[in-house]
């Protein structure tokens, strides 16, 4: 009796030994493939995360200029493009820094802006070669300035800008600078001595504004307006639609068509964003900026075309003086400039006689 009740025992040990192991074994099974499981969605929110990218434009003017009308279409083509996987953001009035400060946001790599549309030359403050297009008196219409600024010579400038964080990838127009002041039409390069005269903080139009005699002194264009309001500076130089949609015509008497340096734009993109975007997002975003940048041309070109009327019928006196004295005046700008551009000046002249 004693062995058979030492054999049950043994027997009822070791079932329960077996239950007890194969309880365990479900645990550990179990809990390998929970972690699995609840992971999942955790990494589709992650690239579901990745996936959205919000591109913010910055630029100086306001929403009737023809930057604005051209990033809106950028904006809105992007957006169907990329079915809201890259949404824009624009910024007007200068919401996010005036030109020079947008330009070193990019450079700096602040993050608070990702795209900004401003004048080539003011980048030269950083690669000073980027004033190549400014030079004053370089081109008589639009079509030959868009094409230089389609150039290779142009191309291989605004290269030097990657280094910067600066990726340009198309040319907006923001047209033929033009004197406005309060106090008389400027008919010689003499009716602009000792002016005091607001200008971007651009190395090639303040010297130009210095060779023909004047006082440039650099403001942002968002203080522009008030400053001139209250008699801080006599005198603005801009493109006409820029002069007719941000209304400084309320508070200057003069435009002397000058046209003094043609004002070509660099939609620029921080190539820190660029590398963010994959390959078939930067293709929509490099198409879109093409697109826009030829709507933007051809709006600026009508404007200019038209508004010279309307700012006569709000009272603004026009006058076209001879350009010929102006830029006379004016052609040491890029004699001074030789050290600077190198063998540029030579290969500009010559693509210029070519056309």
């Amino acid at each position: 009796m004693k062995k058979v009740f030492a054999l049950v025992l043994t027997c009822v040990l070791s079932m329960s030994m077996l239950v007890g192991c194969g309880g365990a074994s479900t645990k550990q099974e179990n809990a390998k493939e929970a972690p699995v499981t609840e992971s999942k969605p955790k990494e589709e929110t992650q690239t579901t995360a990745q996936e959205k990218i919000v591109l913010r434009i910055g630029f100086s003017t306001n929403e009737e200029d023809p930057r604005a009308k051209g990033a809106q279409q950028f904006k809105e083509e992007v957006e169907s493009k990329t079915n809201g996987g890259v949404a824009v953001e624009l910024y007007p009035s200068g919401q996010l820094g005036g030109d020079a400060d947008l330009i070193s946001s990019i450079a700096l790599d602040s993050k608070t802006v990702d795209i900004i549309i401003t004048d080539a030359s003011n980048f030269a403050t950083y690669e000073p070669k980027m004033g190549i297009s400014a030079l004053p008196f370089s081109f008589s219409d639009f079509e030959s300035a868009w094409a230089f600024m389609d150039s290779d010579i142009q191309k291989e400038v605004e290269e030097l800008l990657l280094d910067q964080n600066m990726r340009v990838l198309a040319h907006y127009d923001n047209g033929f600078r033009c004197v406005t002041n309060s106090k008389k039409p400027i008919e010689t390069p003499a009716d602009m001595k000792n002016i005091l005269i607001r200008t971007p903080e651009n190395p090639i139009i303040m010297a130009t504004m210095t060779a023909l005699g004047a006082n440039p002194q650099p403001l942002a264009f968002s203080e522009l307006y008030q400053a001139l309001q209250q008699g801080t500076y006599d005198a603005q130089e801009n493109p006409i639609p820029v002069i007719y949609n941000n209304n400084l015509y309320e508070v200057q008497g003069y435009l002397s068509v000058t046209n003094h340096i043609y004002s070509g734009m660099c939609f620029t993109i921080a190539e820190s964003t660029w590398k963010k975007l994959s390959p078939e997002q930067q293709t929509i975003v490099s198409e879109a900026a093409l697109s826009s940048a030829t709507f933007n041309r051809e709006l600026n070109k009508k404007q200019t075309q038209e508004l010279v009327s309307k700012l006569e019928e709000k009272g603004v006196k026009v006058n076209y003086p001879d350009i010929s004295l102006f830029a006379e005046a004016t052609a040491s700008v890029a004699e001074e400039s030789k050290e600077t551009y190198g063998n540029l000046l030579e290969r500009f002249a010559a693509w210029k006689e070519s056309r």
